[in-house]
């Protein structure tokens, strides 16, 4: 069926909107470092980011000691990808393409908030969900790291899509909101795993959760479940890392709230 608007069809226009969208949007994530022709390394790549690459790949800790100062013991795993470009001696601009790639995963799920926040099927709602994720990616911030070895917009990507999962059955009639909570609250938890600091914001997911239709006991049970998922989502991916920080210093997240943990270490005998 045509859709029109002010008496103009564009049905294909509409019809293809994610793909154009997702296509345009990887197009020039691609653009910033191939039209430069370098990527360039900040202090954070200096200081930390090939060396928790490489911790990655090899386990350093009987080898080295604040080799990063306390950014050595971050979650290391986003920093492979830049760690293995730098290894295998590609030149920067292709390194910023690979990079651009794995940014380009944002572009639906930001696609997908936009779309269940803005419904329609004309050309202004589209033209509006279109404008809303060329901002999203405009700002001064998130430009920045198209040309640096910054994986901050990386450690976003699960939960940029966890927000968007959380949307789709308060948006959508979908009868399957229990599944895409439940998927949601998983990748908050991996969100949570690569950025300590992303559970602030996974805090508010509850409230999507909570929010689609049905009996309070149906909507509890969803947060439960989501709230689950995000706990053994968070232990599967953190769970390896986490083991080694506290064998290594009696904390699974080593230097953060020491103190906390220090009863624990009691409790259990280990002295460090």
């Amino acid at each position: 069926m045509s859709r029109a608007v002010g008496g103009l069809h564009a049905p294909w226009v509409v019809r293809n909107e994610v793909w154009l969208v997702v296509l345009l949007g990887t197009l020039a994530f691609l653009a910033i470092p191939l039209s430069l022709g370098y990527l360039g390394l900040s202090w954070d790549a200096v200081n930390h980011h090939i060396y928790l690459g490489w911790t990655a790949e090899h386990m350093r800790f009987d080898r080295d000691y604040l080799p990063a100062a306390y950014q050595s013991y971050q979650f290391p795993y986003l920093y492979w990808p830049v760690y293995k470009l730098a290894m295998a001696g590609v030149d920067g601009a292709t390194a910023g393409a690979v990079l651009a790639l794995i940014h380009a995963t944002a572009i639906p799920a930001v696609w997908l908030i936009a779309r269940y926040t803005i419904p329609g099927e004309d050309l202004f709602a589209t033209g509006m969900r279109c404008t809303g994720v060329l901002l999203a990616f405009m700002s001064g911030l998130v430009l920045s790291m198209f040309d640096t070895t910054s994986n901050d917009l990386m450690a976003a990507i699960p939960l940029l899509w966890s927000y968007a999962l959380a949307l789709r059955p308060v948006a959508t009639a979908d009868g399957r909101a229990l599944r895409w909570t439940a998927l949601s609250g998983a990748l908050a938890g991996l969100a949570v795993a690569c950025k300590l600091s992303n559970g602030l914001l996974v805090v508010v997911l509850p409230v999507l959760w909570f929010w689609p239709a049905g009996a309070l006991r149906e909507r509890l049970v969803r947060c439960i479940v989501a709230g689950a998922c995000v706990l053994a989502a968070f232990v599967l991916s953190y769970g390896y890392w986490g083991w080694q920080l506290w064998i290594h210093f009696g904390s699974p997240v080593y230097p953060l709230y020491d103190h906390w943990f220090a009863p624990l270490r009691d409790a259990v005998g280990w002295h460090r």
